[in-house]
């Protein structure tokens, strides 16, 4: 080609194509880039018969691969996002976006997708794989960057080695290999999840990018249950619940953190937001009508309190007289009130007294079910006291409980405490417990060597939500729920570098120290 018709071709592309989009030679990339996404957009419009969210599917998907390998922490934020804004279990009579994409099933059972017979792991297994993928590379690539201990790393281990035996004992023995999965799947999640956070979140600013995704997602679920609750003029309108039962759990967190930013005195753009979403949340929190949330709520400030320093305790609790005297008057008014005024207090009552056929008959058969319930796991324990059942293997049932709309209750109480104590036998409750108890004890050393009002107030969040998961886990399911474990487990991931950051400080505190001229003072 001659250099009189390159340049003839060089002005077509720079005058018909680059200039009308702003753009030039050093730039049109970004031309390309729009023709791909075009061709991926009409593409897949075409493919998936006009299918928007499968569209957006792959999109998602793209941009999660290309994340993971370059930035593998917000690839990780985006992970944690979609976790909190989806819906693992559908809300009967409330269709909405955030069940229909599917996000937590098999990839061979999403609607909108075509079959892919091999497809028996989900987005967030697909997920993780490229985000572990990309954690490697850094760690081959980057000279600095080296992988992180994880907090009470022999007692994880103990539990994670006991934990993984009773998923191999439960099949050799007869159990259903698929159901072992769906029971353990939860579990694994937050062993992932608990060993990537050190890795991939180092920094006070990283810890701050995680809790903004945290506070928007969550307050998105409060707005969607307050939607549904003014849609049907401002009641429950007889519904069980009008979000998914984690949702109410993960606002507690939000509660305990915007009490820690205001008894620290951490005066974070995150603490005026909080204050700012402070109803909604409430009201969030109040339309999900989950007796085990009320129960999670009480236990977990009252931990809040606790774990204060006594100056800021005593001060706390004086400043708690006029509320504590508030909460006195409502009690009293509304004890025996069945108005919607009074639904906190029936269900926080209903979890001491239990009420009658005549005074709460759907509460009434509940707590039924789960004292025959609690009676089959007890004697399934006293039979296999040792090793437990292993997963995968149904618990006896001397009483035969009616069938539920739950395709795994012969599998998986509502007591998922005992259901630990079931499937892993005394071995393996022990390690459960001894986990769990390590890593709240470490959690409050890390707290009392912290001296950022931030970070502190991100250590109690993550030590209650421990003691919040265990209290919601004896009431209800939510060791099987992935999102739960998946929250918990990046709560819980953050202790090591929460520990690592008060080590930094003590140690550039003592070099201040030393450093000081004599006589300073």
């Amino acid at each position: 080609m001659s250099t009189a018709d390159s340049n003839i071709e060089n002005k077509f592309y720079h005058n018909l194509l680059l200039r009308p989009l702003g753009l030039n030679s050093q730039n049109s990339s970004v031309l390309w880039l729009l023709l791909l996404l075009g061709a991926i957009t009409f593409g897949g419009l075409w493919y998936f018969d006009g299918s928007i969210i499968a569209v957006v599917g792959i999109f998602y998907f793209l941009g999660i691969v290309v994340l993971s390998f370059v930035r593998p922490d917000y690839s990780l934020y985006i992970l944690l996002f979609s976790v909190l804004i989806f819906d693992q279990f559908a809300i009967p009579n409330f269709p909405a976006f955030t069940t229909r994409v599917d996000y937590f099933k098999n990839i061979k059972e999403i609607s909108y997708i075509p079959q892919i017979n091999a497809g028996v792991a989900n987005i967030i297994e697909v997920h993780l794989m490229f985000i572990i993928m990309g954690t490697f590379l850094l760690l081959g690539v980057k000279k600095d960057f080296k992988l992180r201990p994880i907090t009470v790393w022999q007692p994880f281990l103990l539990f994670a080695a006991c934990f993984l035996f009773s998923v191999l004992y439960g099949v050799v023995n007869g159990g259903d290999f698929l159901i072992s999965l769906w029971e353990t799947r939860a579990i694994f999640y937050l062993f992932i999840i608990y060993l990537l956070i050190p890795q991939l979140v180092q920094t006070k600013k990283q810890i701050w990018v995680l809790f903004w995704v945290f506070i928007t997602a969550i307050s998105f679920k409060a707005f969607q249950g307050i939607k549904r609750f003014i849609s049907l003029g401002f009641t429950t309108g007889g519904h069980d619940t009008l979000t998914t039962h984690p949702d109410p759990i993960f606002m507690i967190t939000l509660f305990i953190l915007m009490l820690g930013f205001f008894i620290y005195k951490a005066r974070d753009s995150q603490f005026l937001m909080l204050i700012l979403l402070f109803l909604p949340l409430a009201l969030g929190f109040y339309v999900a009508q989950r007796r085990a949330a009320y129960a999670s709520a009480m236990v977990s400030f009252a931990t809040f309190i606790v774990l204060l320093p006594v100056a800021l305790r005593t001060k706390f609790l004086k400043m708690l007289i006029p509320v504590f005297i508030g909460l006195v008057c409502y009690t009293a008014l509304f004890w025996n009130s069945e108005s919607a005024l009074g639904r906190p207090i029936e269900m926080i009552k209903s979890g001491f007294i239990e009420p009658t056929k005549q005074e709460n008959i759907q509460n009434y058969y509940s707590n039924l079910y789960r004292d025959q319930e609690r009676y089959n796991l007890a004697r399934t324990i006293v039979d296999k006291p040792l090793l437990g059942t292993g997963f995968g293997v149904k618990y006896d049932m001397p009483i035969e409980l009616p069938q539920i709309n739950f395709t795994l209750y012969e599998y998986i109480p509502h007591n998922e405490i005992i259901w630990i104590m079931v499937k892993m036998g005394i071995i393996g409750f022990f390690a459960f417990w001894f986990f769990f108890n390590a890593f709240v004890a470490k959690g409050v050393k890390v707290l009392d060597k912290l001296s950022d009002p931030y970070l502190k107030a991100v250590t109690m969040v993550v030590i209650i939500a421990v003691i919040s998961q265990m209290v919601v886990s004896f009431y209800d399911l939510q060791l099987t729920y992935y999102r739960n474990m998946i929250y918990l487990g990046a709560l819980m991931g953050l202790m090591s570098t929460l520990n690592r950051l008060a080590d930094e400080e003590n140690t550039e505190s003592k070099e201040l120290v030393t450093t000081q001229p004599e006589g300073y003072s």
